[in-house]
């Protein structure tokens, strides 16, 4: 079988003082905390991806090429989202063109949107969509589908769109034109099933276009850094069980 999209990692210099912003900001769970990670996940059966924090001492640099966009039930929804956030320390970025959503950065500058209400978002909890930058869009869509499980549509050459094997976020990738610079300071980490073999998943996603990558990781670590076709990292976990 595939391997499946199974969380967020997120970069940064204090990885328990951002998983407790999130917790906070998503009314989600602190799982676990310790110097090597913290981690967010939704209550038990509500949907959503789990978020791991882990600690780095590299600045963040630029735009975040994955960020996540919130879900709201209308307007006033949206508006109410937004000043929470804002009371909790979020920041506001301005747009030079006004758009319908609202561009806000976490405490450490990490942004995201708080969207207005889309049908397509509803039911999938407070996070509607994992939002990933790539070049090109007909070259990623197929990558990520075999990568994180689930069905593609691409909408046209700017997005598409990977509907989750899990209850939860739409995968959305939408093309940027800016080029890649450094790395991505949140990525994806998908897991084989119980069964599979991660060195098989990884040598099936390189024939998919990846690349195995260095970011520094240490030689005993359990998992696979990987760079797609489109330059974004990705990380192979051990199967579970």
């Amino acid at each position: 079988m595939p391997t499946r999209l199974t969380d967020i990692v997120i970069d940064t210099p204090d990885p328990s003082s951002l998983a407790r912003w999130w917790s906070e900001a998503l009314g989600w769970r602190v799982t676990n905390e310790s110097d090597d990670e913290s981690n967010v996940e939704p209550p038990e059966g509500e949907p959503g991806v789990e978020l791991t924090f882990v600690p780095v001492k590299d600045p963040k640099v630029g735009w975040n090429r994955l960020h996540l966009d919130l879900a709201s039930r209308d307007a006033g929804h949206q508006a109410q989202i937004v000043a929470r956030l804002e009371s909790l320390g979020a920041r506001r970025i301005e747009l030079e063109v006004e758009r319908p959503w609202v561009v806000l950065a976490d405490p450490q500058g990490n942004e995201f949107c708080v969207l207005e209400h889309r049908d397509e978002y509803d039911g999938r909890g407070p996070v509607a969509a994992i939002v990933l930058k790539v070049p090109d869009i007909a070259t990623a869509g197929p990558f990520w589908l075999a990568a994180a499980g689930g069905t593609l549509e691409i909408k046209d050459d700017v997005v598409a769109t990977i509907e989750l094997t899990t209850p939860g976020p739409l995968l959305e990738l939408i093309r940027e034109n800016e080029p890649k610079t450094v790395k991505n300071r949140w990525h994806i980490d998908v897991r084989p099933y119980a069964a599979d073999d991660q060195a098989a998943e990884v040598s099936r996603l390189i024939s998919q276009g990846a690349r195995r990558e260095d970011v520094g990781q240490s030689a005993d670590v359990t998992w696979t850094v990987l760079t797609g076709p489109d330059g974004n990292e990705i990380c192979v976990l051990w199967p579970r069980g």
